[in-house]
């Protein structure tokens, strides 16, 4: 079925803009029609010639970065927050939305909030866009009544990780460096240096040490079987990543992504923040804790975390209260853990629960302030004991040579 691209004015007579899939002109024009608007031009839409759009758009490469998100997010809370109709808010943000995907991404929300749909059913026809995390929060805000304190949370959510990114790569920039300089330095060694010392070695016929021998077989490998080393690794990165799309998958990897040294602990606290503030808002609107749960299990955005807040839940119905249901997940720390029950026992579940989110926010940013004084010194180990290896390996023998030489 052909597709038309189409400008037509609104009741208010602004200027929209979208495509749509018809057998016809007319047909386009019956579905502009329908949805009170005039129509200004129909016109088939024309096959995409730039290869490199087209490519861009097949691979996902065009969607809206993280700062356009935020900056979608606060406009959306600047909107709900004064009370503005959705679709002639949202009509309106697109015409001043730069980013080419996201303005037509916003006008396909237009449309569907026209036909009847919810905004957050909207929206989840474009998770690509926008995230498992930002549908399931403006899910619980239209859910709890607070639409407006929902995009506000993703604002300042989004602000956070963003400065969390922007931190951690200051704080692996060194390191990468480093580890990157050392790749190439081990690379030349083993293609270059160590095959001439295994060749002088070899010619005055040495029993060579143990760990020549092993620097000269990995030496040996590496040069005769590195592209197949390579084209393995590609090939296991790749099956990995469409294993890890599925159920099984996804679980495996959220629940080990969490026991990472030092990094497992900045995402767990960032997770557990996003939890304790999207249950804050349901709790806060009245919603009962057992609802206030399930919608909260999809905005954390991992698996495992989500299974371990469905059994929360599941201890909660059997009689349990909230804080032993906590206790028994096994994921909070012992500090939250007494913040929140001492919240259940005074009535002030909804301030501690903010606290708690409070906590583990900054103890995300502290974390990553730190993490380069963490990492360096493992890295200073780390390079010694290579060098360590590598100088045992090539200079034992050098002794043997010496004694030949006496003779």
């Amino acid at each position: 079925m052909p597709e038309f691209t189409y400008q037509a004015r609104d009741a208010e007579g602004r200027l929209r803009e979208g495509r749509f899939e018809a057998e016809s002109e007319a047909a386009v024009a019956q579905y502009i029609l329908s949805r009170a608007m005039t129509p200004v031009r129909i016109e088939q839409a024309r096959e995409e010639t730039d290869i490199l759009a087209v490519l861009m758009r097949r691979l996902d490469l065009d969607l809206p970065g993280r700062d356009e998100l935020i900056l979608f997010a606060r406009q959306m809370y600047a909107i709900t927050r004064a009370g503005l109709p959705l679709i002639a808010g949202m009509a309106q943000l697109a015409e001043s939305t730069r980013h080419p995907r996201l303005r037509e991404v916003i006008h396909d929300i237009v449309d569907d909030l026209e036909s009847g749909r919810e905004l957050s059913a909207a929206m989840a026809r474009h998770e690509k866009v926008f995230g498992a995390l930002f549908i399931s929060m403006v899910r619980v805000g239209e859910q709890s009544g607070r639409l407006d304190e929902a995009f506000d949370r993703m604002f300042h959510y989004l602000t956070r990780d963003q400065e969390t990114v922007r931190g951690l790569k200051k704080a692996l920039r060194y390191p990468t460096f480093v580890l990157v300089a050392i790749a190439i330095a081990v690379g030349i060694i083993m293609t270059f240096v160590i095959p001439g010392f295994a060749k002088l070695y070899a010619g005055f016929h040495l029993e060579l040490p143990l760990p020549t021998r092993i620097i000269i077989a990995v030496a040996t490998f590496f040069n005769h079987w590195w592209p197949w080393m390579l084209g393995g690794i590609i090939t296991a990165v790749f099956v990995f990543r469409r294993w890890q799309r599925t159920p099984e998958g996804r679980l495996w990897w959220d629940q080990h992504k969490l026991k990472i040294p030092v990094i497992g602990d900045i995402i767990l606290r960032g997770t557990l923040a996003r939890f304790t503030g999207a249950f804050a808002m349901t709790f806060r609107s009245g919603m009962p804790i057992l609802q206030g749960l399930a919608v909260t299990a999809t905005a954390v955005d991992n698996a495992w975390l989500e299974q371990r807040i469905e059994e929360m839940a599941i201890a909660i119905e059997r009689g349990e209260s909230l804080s032993r249901a906590i206790i028994m997940s096994g994921v909070f720390t012992p500090l939250v853990i007494q913040m929140i029950t001492v919240g259940e026992d005074t009535g002030q579940l909804e301030d501690m629960l903010e606290e708690a989110t409070v906590f583990y926010e900054r103890e995300v940013a502290y974390d990553v302030e730190n993490l380069s004084s963490l990492i360096e010194p493992l890295l200073t180990v780390a390079i010694g004991v290579l060098v360590l290896v590598l100088a045992l390996g090539v200079f034992l023998p050098m002794w043997d040579l010496v004694e030949v030489a006496k003779r």
